[in-house]
């Protein structure tokens, strides 16, 4: 597997630019698929959002100034892409459905591919009711083992403020939890 400045490299050549795309989606299409499948939880959206990802590192891929690690970029974009996945669907289900939360459960419920057990069913839905900050921290530190300092630079904020909100919602979804027992 390549290293990530190889990549660069050839990405930003004209010769070596669509082996290291290649290279780009082998290496990272899986994680990405689940950091965005944690955000957006319908296995379709994911696999289209994950598609304009790429689209959009191939088409910017000259803009990257290299201040944060590849890796790092591709989550941000990841990140902003199923935000606005979300943002999309909430506009276009039922009038007058403002929480995203009540889209993402019901999302759940009703994905084909969704194979947890009940336990893991609870777990998702009361991560559904987080603000979505609090959402996309729980789930870039507890599900993706993250370090604060990367999330920092991806979601562009200090990690004193991330350390707070992974908090916040680890007690939200404990209480949520408890009351589901």
């Amino acid at each position: 597997m390549q290293e990530d400045q190889e990549i660069i490299d050839g990405l930003k050549s004209k010769n070596g630019r669509e082996p290291a795309f290649r290279a780009l989606v082998s290496k990272y299409k899986e994680r990405l698929y689940w950091h965005i499948r944690k955000i957006v939880i319908n296995h379709d959206d994911a696999d289209d959002t994950l598609q304009n990802t790429f689209i959009k590192v191939w088409n910017s891929i000259d803009s990257f100034r290299e201040e944060s690690g590849l890796y790092t970029w591709l989550y941000r974009i990841a990140t902003n892409e199923a935000v606005t996945c979300l943002n999309q669907a909430k506009k276009r289900s039922v009038p007058g459905l403002d929480d995203v939360g009540k889209y993402l459960i019901g999302a759940l419920r009703s994905d084909p591919y969704f194979d947890g057990d009940e336990v893991q069913l609870r777990l998702q839905e009361a991560i559904a009711t987080l603000p979505e900050k609090q959402r996309l921290v729980f789930n870039m530190r507890y599900f993706d083992d993250m370090k604060y300092q990367d999330m920092a630079e991806i979601l562009e904020t200090s990690v004193g403020a991330l350390k707070a909100s992974y908090h916040h919602a680890a007690k939200k979804i404990e209480e949520c939890l408890k009351m589901t027992e």
